[in-house]
């Protein structure tokens, strides 16, 4: 462990792990108590170690959507679905923003009710991979939205006479 701070900063802790041949950083997260549950319950169902070992598998995957160099200068479309609790007014101000801020990568945006207590962001983006990814980001980022789902298509080399062959 190492510790360390001085004029008045805040100490900062790293502890380290010395496997097989690697190091790795312990790190402190804070999350729901539902979460974890559905995490613990991920990994004994899946045969994890652990849920340290479910937590690096998903930021490795996290990290890789936005690493995917096909889509790179390319024309892309995407479309973003959000479900969040009709009662958490600030997600449905935030995805107002987001729009208003992306303006020129939202192509167009509908907002529908799911069931008695859910909202639906639905966004559809024509773009570049960064914006795309970009704007993803910052709706994940959104605090209280309860899922966020996309996919993203290339669409400047489409040719559907070609697609049918």
């Amino acid at each position: 462990m190492i510790a360390g701070g001085f004029n008045g900063e805040k100490m900062i802790r790293l502890n380290i792990l010395i496997g097989l041949n690697y190091y790795m950083a312990v790190v402190s997260v804070s999350m729901p108590d539902e979460l974890l549950e559905r995490i613990d319950q991920f990994s004994d169902e899946h045969g994890y170690t652990g849920r340290s070992e479910v937590v690096r598998e998903a930021a490795r995957n996290l990290l890789g959507e936005f690493e995917d160099t096909r889509l790179e200068d390319r024309e892309l479309m995407a479309v973003v679905t959000v479900l969040f609790d009709y009662e958490t007014t600030s997600v449905e101000e935030r995805m107002m923003h987001l729009r208003h801020e992306h303006e020129q990568l939202v192509a167009s945006n509908f907002h529908g009710h799911v069931g008695d207590h859910y909202c639906m962001e639905l966004f559809v983006l024509e773009g570049e991979l960064s914006e795309i990814s970009t704007f993803v980001g910052k709706i994940r980022a959104t605090k209280d939205a309860l899922t966020v789902d996309y996919s993203v298509i290339p669409v400047d080399r489409f040719d559907p006479i070609s697609q049918g062959q």
